[in-house]
């Protein structure tokens, strides 16, 4: 087998392989023995004859693609390795020379990993962010609490009041006619809870049971369905039943029957703790992606269409597969937001954009300080994964993802002494 590498643009290499013609009447051979029964030649039972007599009777290649086919397959990884190239793409092939007796010759034209020019990326200055937590952070959890726990009644009498939930069937027009999603039958909804567009639920603040009310709305200008956006409608409501929140009173009944804890302001205590926690884990987070980026916008990469768009699609088939546990698909999503692919995908293009650029510097810090891990480190990950998923045969467990999943470990244990790398070289600025 003879290579020669070629960059023919940015991203873009060709490779051409020249496979010997002994090979490739090797192949010739192992085509026939695969689709040498489909032919039919007289004098001969189907799948009998030989294959002299088939090329002669169908034409010399007629074996030539898969023969072809397994070349490349036993070739192109080999000539790839040789010249150190990693693809992000399926190759464009061409044939450049074939034929009986002859050597097989074919060019590989494929995207490749783009180069990254690392610049500054120790001492950057980033500013730390910190989320300290108030007594109203602290209320709001509670009344979240509260709501929760509150006791829904009837209301036998009276009107639709602020915080009532009123069981609605409605229909919206514009313009005197319908529109799809407009619909709704014993809906209930909550006064103030500014769950519906403009200022329709405090019009039905005075409304009794069995009263039919025209509500008149305005819908946003960017209110994500072209149809709908900016237009005025009519909503014709009927109130089938009114129903009042009892909220459970703030004391320490309410910590004792809601927590292990004995007196409401131990509750509360154990609130801010919790919340400081999760609000200091989330600034850790914030001031190592503001690291990360700082480094990425001072490194230089190009980045291949192709791989914005396989990142792009792991991003749909994420999305799609957290729609599934809400009973959704796609297309149902799209409907509802008035959006569709095209429209998701270019939202996407900037993260999709930024995820990319962030893995391929942290890849180059990592050979630029020649980060290497270790296999107990990988195995710690390892342990770390299981107990998080509650598995109870860690050591299984730990050698399932070993085996499994060791790439993407490895991987991960090296960004993250990367990034340790970059937040302990860098310059915090209030």
């Amino acid at each position: 087998m003879n290579i020669k590498f070629e960059k023919v643009e940015t991203n873009t290499v060709k490779l051409e392989v020249t496979v010997e013609a002994e090979k490739f009447n090797e192949a010739v051979k192992k085509a026939y023995a695969k689709n040498g029964k489909k032919y039919n030649v007289p004098g001969f039972r189907k799948g009998k004859a030989p294959m002299n007599l088939i090329t002669k009777m169908y034409g010399e290649g007629v074996f030539y693609e898969d023969a072809i086919n397994f070349c490349i397959e036993d070739t192109y990884p080999k000539a790839l390795e040789e010249h150190d190239v990693h693809p992000v793409d399926y190759p464009e092939i061409d044939i450049v020379e074939i034929g009986s007796g002859k050597d097989l010759v074919y060019t590989a034209k494929v995207t490749v990993m783009p180069e990254v020019e690392l610049g500054e990326y120790k001492g950057v200055e980033v500013k730390k962010v910190e989320y300290p937590v108030t007594e109203e952070d602290v209320m709001a959890q509670l009344k979240s609490m509260q709501e929760k726990n509150a006791r829904v009644e009837t209301k036998t009498e009276g009107t639709v009041e602020n915080g009532d939930i009123a069981v609605i069937d409605f229909k919206g027009y514009i313009d005197g006619v319908a529109f799809e999603g407009g619909e709704g039958k014993d809906f209930s909804l909550e006064i103030g809870s500014k769950s519906f567009i403009d200022n329709f639920e405090e019009q039905l603040i005075g409304a009794a049971v069995g009263e039919k009310k025209e509500v008149k709305v305005t819908f946003p200008e960017q209110y994500g369905r072209d149809e709908l956006n900016g237009k005025d409608a009519v909503f014709e409501v009927t109130v089938n039943e009114i129903k009042v929140k009892e909220l459970p009173e703030l004391d320490d009944e309410f910590a004792k029957d809601l927590s292990e804890f004995d007196t409401l302001e131990e509750l509360k205590n154990d609130i801010k703790t919790k919340m400081e926690e999760a609000n200091a884990e989330k600034a850790k987070r914030e001031f190592e992606e503001s690291v990360i980026y700082a480094a990425c916008d001072n490194a230089k990469i190009d980045i291949p269409e192709v791989m914005i768009d396989k990142e792009i699609d792991g991003m749909l088939k994420d999305m799609e597969t957290r729609l599934k546990y809400q009973g959704l698909d796609l297309e149902t999503y799209y409907q509802y937001t008035g959006s569709n692919e095209t429209k998701m995908r270019e939202f996407m293009r900037d993260s999709a954009v930024k995820k990319i650029k962030s893995d391929l510097v942290l890849a180059e810090i990592a050979k630029a300080e020649n980060i290497e891990v270790t296999d107990e480190e990988l195995k710690t990950k390892a342990e770390e994964i299981a107990k998080q998923y509650g598995q109870e045969d860690i050591e299984k467990t730990v050698d399932l993802l070993l085996k499994a999943q060791g790439h993407l470990l490895k991987i991960d244990v090296t960004n993250e002494k990367v990034i340790k790398l970059l937040v302990d070289n860098c310059k915090t600025v209030a």
